[in-house]
């Protein structure tokens, strides 16, 4: 690929409203991280800077609010849904759910959003907050009945829920009663990956070495194949007996053969944008932290400038060939593990 080819916007953006949370995941690099209090000020995108971009995304399908931080604490979130939805966008979100009382879920349902996907790893109180820390169990689940119930007496058809867990060795035994109670919360998929990178490259940030080691005592990769088959064999059992939607993971790595297109070994360089809340523009949301590779901040330079910058398209240019950018080689959806 050369670099001075012109990429088209995608129709799929990701954009991080916030770049703080109010828990403390084992799997995530925001408690690493020096954003927000107490820091400095709060670590939200400025809602000028969130609209501005969304005009230069010409032919916009699908904007998916997420990243690092927990997007409910912006206090413009629910606007945020309202100016893409009244552009014909389809809108969808990550949470925790610890913020997500009555009144928010009134409000995902009031201003349009199509999806929300709500993060919990355990079916059991000690096992979810010994992986979400600060987290409260029981007060999660409460929210997400709540916002079950609120949905059905609205007779609201969306914003549909999806459980996502991130699958561990510490938690892999929870994935079949994680599937009943994400059936019992009228979910429509419960979405189970593997942690998304391991941090092995050689340019990372020193603060993020703990992640590192972490990743790699609980990586699925490196736990026993017939462990990882059972459970992975009774959450489909289960799934199929509560009729919910269950989606697994590859548990081995897949190779790339000589020749492979970029966008075959991974798709998101070309197809997808992720801006973190600053205004970063990040290769995918597997980088997750602009400290570990960005090309330009779009809300200085442009999106369009940004997008086809060409430290962009060099990127893109490695990923097309044999010897892929180093924070590329051991990420999850590039060795199809995700």
């Amino acid at each position: 690929m050369s670099q001075q080819t012109t990429v088209p916007l995608p129709g799929y953006l990701q954009i991080e409203p916030v770049g703080q949370c109010n828990l403390r995941c084992r799997m995530c690099p925001i408690p690493f991280r020096k954003d927000g209090p107490p820091h400095g000020p709060p670590a939200f995108m400025d809602f000028q800077v969130f609209t501005g971009i969304m005009e230069q995304f010409t032919g916009l399908k699908e904007l998916h609010l997420q990243g690092l931080g927990e997007p409910m604490m912006h206090p413009r979130f629910f606007e945020m849904v309202l100016y893409a939805k009244s552009k014909g966008i389809r809108v969808t979100t990550n949470s925790n759910a610890t913020l997500l009382n009555a009144k928010r879920a009134e409000a995902c349902v009031r201003s349009g959003l199509d999806c929300l996907h709500a993060s919990l790893d355990a079916a059991s109180k000690g096992a979810f907050e010994a992986i979400r820390l600060r987290a409260n169990f029981d007060k999660v689940i409460r929210n997400l009945e709540d916002f079950r119930d609120i949905r059905r007496s609205m007779e609201a058809a969306s914003p549909v829920l999806h459980i996502v867990c991130v699958a561990m060795r510490r938690n892999l035994g929870e994935l079949p009663d994680l599937v009943r109670l994400a059936s019992r919360l009228e979910a429509e998929e419960l979405f189970v990956q593997q942690l998304c990178h391991d941090f092995g490259e050689s340019s990372l940030p020193e603060q993020y070495a703990a992640m590192r080691d972490f990743v790699e005592k609980e990586t699925l990769l490196n736990e026993q194949a017939s462990r990882v088959e059972d459970a992975f064999g009774e959450a489909q059992r289960v799934a199929k007996e509560c009729g919910l939607r269950l989606r697994l993971p590859r548990v081995r790595p897949a190779e790339h053969p000589p020749g492979t297109p970029g966008r075959e070994r991974c798709s998101w360089p070309w197809s997808g944008g992720y801006i973190s809340y600053q205004g970063y523009m990040m290769p995918c949301c597997m980088v997750a932290t602009p400290d570990r590779a960005n090309f330009g901040n779009v809300a200085d330079g442009g999106v369009l400038k940004i997008w086809n910058a060409p430290s962009f398209n060099k990127f893109r240019a490695q990923l097309e060939s044999d010897t892929p950018p180093e924070i590329c080689k051991s990420c999850s959806v590039y060795l199809r593990t995700f």
